[in-house]
Order: structure tokens, then sequence, then C-alpha cells
């Protein structure tokens, strides 16, 4: 997939703020940069979502050129995450324009994090808690996922004594989802992979 050009108006999938697809992003402000020795020249600009007025600062070489970085760049989730789970936290960072929902795939992300480690039957705050009794997630972690909102069942049943959630229950929901992935499956597969490159570094022979 090709870049987008340094544009008056950046064009790409979603906002990295409020992740509304096919976002308006207007250019506010732009300037050129180069090394102290004059080399490494870039042409920045900034752009301004009309929706949530996030701000979004990209460069080229030159203008009207495709971008060489972004930043803050549109976000997914690791490709280290089983494929469902994975689906489920991207499909929820998609729908933060959409709290209620982003909240009920943050929590089937975490339900299958946790039936991916064998944590398959019960409610969920049981299993995350019995997750953290053995180990498999910290302490802090479960007593985080007990202050967040993923109660899709109240959300489901429409419960009178249940508010909709926010945008920012939303983004914590999802938050708490990404950190859970990363301790669970990120972080160990980044060990393996620095421990098979140390191995490969050092001359030594893999054990089988």
């Amino acid at each position: 997939m090709s870049q987008p050009a340094l544009s008056q108006q950046l064009v790409i999938v979603r906002c990295p703020h409020c992740n509304v697809a096919n976002p308006t992003l207007e250019k506010v402000w732009e300037t050129t940069t180069n090394r102290f020795d004059a080399t490494n020249t870039r042409c920045w600009r900034v752009y301004r979502c009309t929706r949530c007025g996030g701000l979004v600062s990209a460069f080229a070489r030159s203008w009207d050129h495709p971008i060489g970085g972004m930043y803050p760049s549109y976000e997914r989730a690791n490709e280290s995450i089983p494929e469902k789970a994975r689906g489920f936290l991207n499909q929820a960072m998609d729908s933060l324009q959409s709290p209620a929902g982003a909240v009920m795939l943050a929590a089937s992300a975490v339900d299958e994090l946790l039936k991916q480690k064998g944590y398959k039957t019960g409610n969920l705050y049981p299993r995350i808690d019995k997750a953290a009794k053995d180990g498999t997630i910290t302490k802090e972690m479960a007593k985080w996922a007990h202050q967040v909102r993923l109660d899709a069942n109240g959300q489901r049943h429409a419960d009178e004594d249940t508010p909709l959630p926010t945008e920012e229950d939303a983004k914590q929901s999802i938050e708490l989802a990404i950190a859970l992935a990363e301790f669970i499956f990120v972080l160990p597969s980044k060990v393996r992979k620095g421990l098979e490159k140390a191995g490969d570094a050092s001359g030594e022979t893999k054990k089988e």
C-alpha cells in the first residue's frame, strides 16, 4: 500500500486519535527542517482532525511527495497476539467513536486472550482473578480490570442502573486489553526473539 502524499489535506484510513474512518485532516501549519550540517532536509506539515481536533504531524523529503513518517501513527494490534483476539482488539480500536461497542469488543478481546491461556469457563472477572492467582497476569492487572468498563452483560440487558460507556471508558478498556495482550503474548515473543538473536550473535548452537 502506497504512502499518502504530504498534501494540503492528509488522506489516511483512520484518525490516530479518534479512529474515525476516512477523516478530514486539514493542514494548520508547515515548516522545513535540516540537520546541523544542512543535510537531511525534511518538509513538515501538521494537520487537524475536524472531528476530534487531534493533531497529526507528517514529513516528506519534499512538498507533495509521499510521507516518510507520521506522528502519532494509526495503531494496530501486534502480530504476536493470537488472530481472534487481535481481530477483536483492532475492531475495538476502530470503534472508539461508538463507546458501547468498543467496550464490548475490548471485553471480547480480553475473553479470547484468557481462553488462549486455558481460562475458558465462567464469567470474565473470576477468570481474570484466576489468571492473576496463577501468575499468568499480575495482581495489579487484575485490580485494574475491576476498575474499567468490561461490563458487556449490563449493556446488552439495558440495565437501568448501568450508564452507557463514554469514549473515555472505551479508551481505558482498550488500554487494558492491549496491556494484557502485551504481557501475555507480545513480551514473551520479544524475549524469545531476543534470545534467538543473542544465540546467533554469540555463535551458540540452539537447543531443540
